[in-house]
């Protein structure tokens, strides 16, 4: 992304530009020019100011260009993925590999003993029927 000029462009459009754009539009539409010149007066940060007043219809109107097509009003962001492969983690995951079969092992023994309490309460049931 920061190598791409036409990315960085998009991205500051959708992000900068489009709510300080939103909201003049809508401080004209409400007072028109005197009430979009009122921030410049009034404020020591008029742009980002702006921004903040208009970012919630911003996030709307992202939103509705991502229906149309995603990422094309919130531009995807590449990632870079990284995997280590310390000593530590070799050691870890042979831990869990270790617990996992430890934990195998006390499961199959749970098995045979629900399989043996099976048996015996089909044998109990047997006898009850018979008698």
């Amino acid at each position: 992304m920061a190598d791409d000029p036409i990315a960085q462009l998009r991205l500051s459009l959708m992000q900068d530009f489009l709510p300080v754009g939103l909201a003049v539009v809508k401080r004209a539409k409400n007072g028109g020019p005197r009430k979009v010149a009122e921030v410049f007066g009034s404020s020591s940060q008029p742009l980002s100011d702006l921004r903040s007043e208009g970012e919630s219809e911003a996030s709307i109107v992202r939103e509705r260009l991502d229906q149309i097509s995603p990422g094309l009003g919130n531009p995807v962001m590449p990632v870079t993925v990284e995997i280590d492969n310390d000593e530590e983690d070799l050691s870890q995951s042979h831990e869990l590999k270790e617990e996992h079969q430890q934990l195998v092992v006390v499961l199959n023994k749970i098995n045979s003993r629900l399989d043996l309490l099976d048996q015996y309460l089909q044998e109990d049931v047997k006898n009850k029927t018979s008698t």
